[in-house]
């Protein structure tokens, strides 16, 4: 873990009031930066250079809040590796079309989409191209996941502590919205399955049930695809 005198030589964290030649005191407003800035580097992974461009954003008030949130968002959204070719740029026109449909009003060439396309052209080639038959369901779920997200973003008022919940948000709400999805599938299963004739106590848990056909004509086998819980922002 960097040191907080590196952080200061790096211009992250501002210095604090000289004490003596060799010490030096930090008050609230240090521990504040502090704490956002090991949030970005241990939560989010971002690098100590975008870490700095997060920061000047954040610092200077005539930056929208809006585009200081997106600086933070860009840095920990995850990008998929895509092969590029035919394949690609169809699922990229896919994305395009989507966010013309729902009226989505996102950045242009946010790494988010690209995302998107990479696994909407990954599940094809794999030959499970009956997932991206249910994105505008997918979609419904992503933007009321979404409102929640910016409902709790908006509670917060410093301009740090919005950076904060965005990173977080993004990291660990996946995260938590990936092991809620894990076990809605596991009840939606056992509700619909239990009643076919299984060994009493014994309830196809863990997704979709194995053999017994995927429910709404989703393709069988496949378990946690589809990336329901990628925000828009």
């Amino acid at each position: 873990m960097p040191t907080i005198k590196y952080y200061v030589r790096e211009r992250l964290l501002p210095a604090g009031e000289l004490t003596s030649p060799n010490q030096a005191e930090y008050g609230p407003g240090h521990e504040r930066r502090l704490r956002l800035i090991r949030v970005l580097l241990e939560v989010g992974g971002l690098s100590l250079a975008t870490i700095g461009e997060v920061l000047k954003a954040t610092d200077d008030p005539a930056q929208p809040v809006l585009k200081v949130l997106g600086a933070a968002a860009k840095g920990v959204t995850p990008l998929e590796e895509g092969e590029s070719g035919p394949e690609l740029e169809r699922a990229r026109e896919d994305v395009a079309e989507l966010l013309r449909r729902r009226d989505w009003q996102v950045s242009e060439g946010t790494t988010a989409a690209e995302s998107l396309a990479g696994v909407i052209s990954a599940l094809r080639r794999v030959g499970h191209g009956g997932l991206v038959d249910l994105i505008e369901e997918y979609a419904d779920a992503a933007e009321s996941v979404a409102r929640v997200d910016i409902g709790y973003v908006q509670r917060r008022v410093a301009r740090e502590d919005l950076v904060e919940s965005v990173v977080v948000g993004t990291v660990l709400g996946e995260a938590m919205f990936g092991a809620l999805r894990r076990l809605a599938h596991e009840d939606v299963s056992f509700r619909l399955y239990e009643g076919l004739g299984g060994a009493e106590g014994e309830g196809p848990r863990g997704g979709w049930p194995a053999g017994g056909g995927a429910p709404d004509g989703a393709p069988d086998g496949v378990e946690g695809a589809g990336g329901a819980g990628t925000p828009g922002a």
